[in-house]
């Protein structure tokens, strides 16, 4: 038996499109946070494609964000899930520095902004209805201004929660609640809060505890991924106002992010576990997303996500519940392959760093061409080609699926695809925060408790 096992696995590696010894490493250790939006690993390990490419990996939940980019940065982790703002965040050198890499964006859309049952009730006076009596979507943070207001003449500050101060919840955030006129605050050299002038006081709590932290009333609403809006809904303490595709619609949201010195040492290795990845993204979305329900009963499994099927699969699949009983189709809510979703954009990366710039987290004005070489220095979308390539050549994905001749930015999003009618050109960042009503513009900077300039 032993010596039959033997053989497969030699007849295996041999058959294998890349040969184990091609690669530079093949035991591997990538870390994750539980969030539905971490799928293409889930499936990447459970289907069989990191195995394909002769690559042996580990998947290890991570307590937040900030052990998780310490367990890249340190070498504990060869690879993560994570928050397209943070290997930007390093590379750049706000908070931890270190020069991360993306070679592969994980998903689109995937996340929502929740309010407690008491602040909803608030605000439902200020919402239109549609016909059937429900509420119109997309809802404006203009229906929560009045709330905010009262909780300020009553002396109560007004808190919510993102995951993290580079993620894309925090950013996300600020945009809906600054397109309805309230202003989120900013962050400062010296003051890293986030909350200098601020309407609103944004904090950080992890991912799974934003629920529990609502119904403590320790945050009347928060932003975050799934399955926790969904679960607000289940566990009948929240209300989810709006999802991220409502706010900019396919928008990009997390990535696959490893160091620059593990993509330079290991090559071979790095364009195995893109095309795993490519591979897994692809079985997500393939057949109009008929592998969902399989994909929800995995990642439901305690070492992904660990949420009840049901929950996760209420948006997993094509649909999301605001109110209980109150669910639409959202058929784009996760994207993970189609409209290149996977393909690591420049405009994309450009975007976070404006917004880094409008909130001063960026305390200087860049010019263009910076914001330019940054996305460059990060979003690696020749290693994602290559990748992409190869699979072609061997017939496991089609040529018409990928952008071969893009030159990393995507067409301007349209107004009508934003919340506040703003339209979006990587291309023109400096124009584009001019653009934008509320933050930073120009040579402007915090200085103190004030803006300058």
């Amino acid at each position: 038996m032993k010596n039959l096992l033997l053989a497969l696995t030699a007849t295996t590696a041999l058959s294998s499109p890349l040969l184990a010894q091609d690669l530079e490493k093949d035991e591997l250790t990538f870390g994750f946070i539980k969030l539905t939006d971490m799928a293409p690993l889930a499936v990447a390990y459970e289907q069989g494609y990191f195995l394909d490419e002769g690559l042996f990996v580990t998947l290890e939940a991570q307590a937040n964000w900030k052990v998780l980019l310490d367990g890249v940065i340190g070498g504990q982790l060869d690879g993560a899930h994570m928050l397209a703002g943070q290997p930007l965040a390093a590379t750049i050198g706000y908070g931890t520095e270190a020069h991360i890499i993306t070679p592969f964006s994980m998903d689109l859309n995937g996340n929502g902004i929740t309010v407690s049952n008491a602040v909803w009730e608030e605000m439902k006076p200020n919402i239109p209805t549609n016909e059937d009596g429900l509420p119109q979507h997309p809802i404006s943070a203009e229906a929560l201004a009045p709330v905010v207001e009262k909780y300020r003449s009553e002396g109560k500050p007004f808190n919510m929660g993102m995951v993290f101060p580079v993620s894309t919840h925090n950013y996300e955030l600020r945009y809906w609640l600054a397109a309805g006129g309230l202003e989120p605050g900013y962050y400062s050299p010296e003051n890293v809060t986030g909350q200098i002038g601020a309407d609103v006081l944004l904090s950080v709590t992890p991912p799974p505890q934003m629920p529990a932290t609502l119904e403590a009333g320790t945050i009347y609403g928060y932003c975050v991924g799934e399955p926790w809006n969904q679960a607000a809904v289940f566990k009948g303490i929240g209300v989810p106002v709006i999802t991220d595709y409502e706010l900019w619609k396919n928008n990009p949201e997390k990535v696959f992010g490893i160091t620059a010195d593990f993509a330079e040492e290991n090559p071979n290795t790095t364009k195995a576990v893109v095309k795993a990845l490519i591979r897994a993204a692809m079985w997500l979305d393939e057949n109009d997303t008929a592998n969902r329900m399989e994909a929800v009963e995995m990642l439901s499994q305690p070492e992904y996500v660990g949420a009840d099927a049901e929950v996760i699969a209420n948006s997993m699949t094509g649909t999301f519940e605001y109110e209980k009983g109150d669910k639409r189709e959202v058929p784009d809510f996760n994207v993970f392959f189609r409209y290149n979703a996977t393909y690591p954009f420049y405009s994309d990366a450009v975007w976070y760093l404006t917004q880094m710039r409008r909130w001063g987290q960026i305390a200087e004005a860049k010019p263009d061409s910076w914001y330019d070489e940054v996305a460059k220095s990060v979003y690696k979308h020749e290693i994602y080609l290559e990748a992409a390539r190869a699979l072609v050549d061997e017939g496991l994905a089609n040529e018409a699926d990928f952008p071969w001749d893009s030159d990393g930015y995507k067409d301007a999003t349209p107004a009508a695809d934003i919340i506040d009618g703003i339209p979006y050109d990587g291309r023109s960042p400096n124009a584009y925060l001019e653009s934008l009503p509320i933050g930073l513009k120009g040579e402007q900077k915090v200085v103190g408790n004030e803006i300058q300039g």
